[in-house]
């Protein structure tokens, strides 16, 4: 099967259709998949599209084919996929040997207001932020039991000022110490419809971020996004808590 072919796979329902073009030349992805049946290679297609788009870096032809079925014709695939975007405003392009999705060249001006520095979080604000992602309501000091260091307002602050947690209530107990939880925004950010879709143990350990033996006692926590029973809600301009102007967090933890 040729790449025209491919582009010119379309239902028999809508073989006559006068909007469709009859050019293969001028086919577009959604030809492929006009109607409820989709052919196999319209399908291996799909899948290649899903691949090269979820990737974290630009992958060679190899590493493609052991993400596909067995019969799917890869190179012949990604001739095609490569023509389907080639006027579109992303591009599929083979670089250093590895096909990655670029922006199309004669765009890149509009996207360079909107380029943004990434930052990497330290480790103190990520392990912060894996805290209280799964053991929210959280409060600092249950924060610095878990760690076990003590936590500085700067780390707390970085993850408040990203906009991935936030305080959420105070805790019924001696000095009604503030809780925290994740926000909106971590959601969006990690792809999250609710924080109980928080990867679990057998999802960590497929995953390989759990290691080696696991003791039979190890629980990963159950987060919760309403209020506890021993929580109540921030009243109006409750500011949170005071930090110690001097509790740092160590220098290998950060």
């Amino acid at each position: 099967m040729t790449p025209g072919q491919v582009r010119a796979m379309k239902h028999e329902e809508n073989a006559h259709d006068e909007d469709v073009p009859q050019d293969p030349s001028q086919a577009n992805i959604t030809r492929l998949f006009s109607g409820d049946a989709i052919p196999l290679a319209a399908a291996h297609l799909r899948m290649l599209e899903a691949v090269l788009f979820a990737a974290a870096e630009p992958l060679d032809e190899n590493s493609i084919i052991e993400r596909m079925p067995p019969d799917a014709d890869v190179p012949l695939l990604l001739t095609e996929l490569e023509h389907v975007y080639s006027r579109r405003g992303v591009n599929l392009v083979k670089v250093a040997a590895c096909w990655v999705f670029r922006t199309a060249p004669d765009l890149a001006h509009l996207l360079k207001r909107n380029a943004v520095e990434q930052k990497r979080l330290s480790r103190a604000a990520m392990e912060t932020l894996s805290i209280v992602a799964y053991h929210q309501p959280v409060t600092r000091a249950e924060i610095e039991d878990i760690r076990g260091v003590t936590l500085s307002k700067g780390t707390l602050d970085i993850l408040l000022e990203i906009g991935w947690i936030r305080m959420r209530g105070r805790r019924r107990a001696p000095g009604r110490p503030v809780t925290y939880g994740t926000t909106d925004e971590f959601l969006m950010h990690f792809g999250l419809d609710k924080v109980s879709d928080l990867p679990g143990l057998d999802e960590l350990r497929a995953a390989g971020l759990l290691e080696g033996k696991i003791p039979p006692s190890f629980m990963v926590p159950s987060p919760a996004d309403s209020l506890s029973m021993d929580e109540d809600p921030l009243e109006d301009g409750d500011e949170g808590e005071s930090f110690e102007p001097d509790a740092t967090e160590p220098k290998d933890a950060t």
